[in-house]
């Protein structure tokens, strides 16, 4: 077992999802971001580390169709199908670390919230990018929650990279196209305050012919 994955088992097995300093009882901002993004319900869609949130729920009860969820915890992951009860058999569930994922198809949007800020090795940030790449369709559209440059340094006992557009989109690269970013406080269940960004990148690779 990987060091991310022994850490994120454990953190789902020692504490409740209610519990954890990312709760949030309604995945606002996210759906958000997604009624904004405007896919086709049948486009497929993909929440990487998705942990034990809600947005799967929503993006059900909205009617998306292909639906997939990523994260390498399987604790988290028996979270949400246990929540979720007959409803989980309409999702596609992933038990990886997305940096060694391999997609078995091509993404018309890709959903982060909170988990490329955790990669802070310049080599784990590539292979993350390496497989977004692969996942994405031309044209697909990326979202990504971070912490701010003014936000928390720590999470879950863990060191992050902070970012702002400037620095993300260096990282990601001249294929994507920043459509949006702002800011928003987050509010722990403990009554603690993250500042958070979010930004929405639209791939700007042409379909091949």
């Amino acid at each position: 077992m990987s060091a991310r994955k022994e850490h994120w088992e454990k953190v789902y097995r020692e504490k409740s999802p209610l519990a954890v300093s990312w709760y949030q009882r309604e995945p606002d901002l996210s759906l958000a971001l997604i009624d904004r993004a405007a896919v086709p319900l049948d486009a497929p869609v993909i929440d990487i580390g998705a942990g034990a949130s809600t947005l799967v729920d929503k993006l059900c009860e909205r009617g998306y169709k292909n639906i997939s969820v990523l994260d390498v915890s399987a604790a988290a992951l028996a979270h949400s199908k246990s929540r979720l009860a007959q409803e989980a058999n309409r999702v596609n569930w992933y038990e990886e670390d997305v940096t060694r994922f391999r997609p078995p198809q091509r993404y018309a949007l890709w959903h982060d919230r909170a988990v490329f800020h955790f990669l802070t090795g310049r080599a784990d940030r590539q292979r993350y990018i390496n497989v977004l790449e692969q996942a994405l369709q031309p044209g697909g559209q990326v979202i990504m929650l971070t912490f701010a440059i003014d936000g928390p340094a720590r999470c879950s006992g863990l060191d992050i990279v902070q970012y702002d557009a400037e620095k993300l989109s260096l990282e990601l690269g001249a294929d994507y196209e920043l459509v949006e970013t702002g800011c928003e406080v987050h509010f722990t269940p403990s009554g603690g305050q993250q500042k958070f960004a979010y930004f929405r990148f639209l791939n700007s690779q042409e379909p091949s012919r």
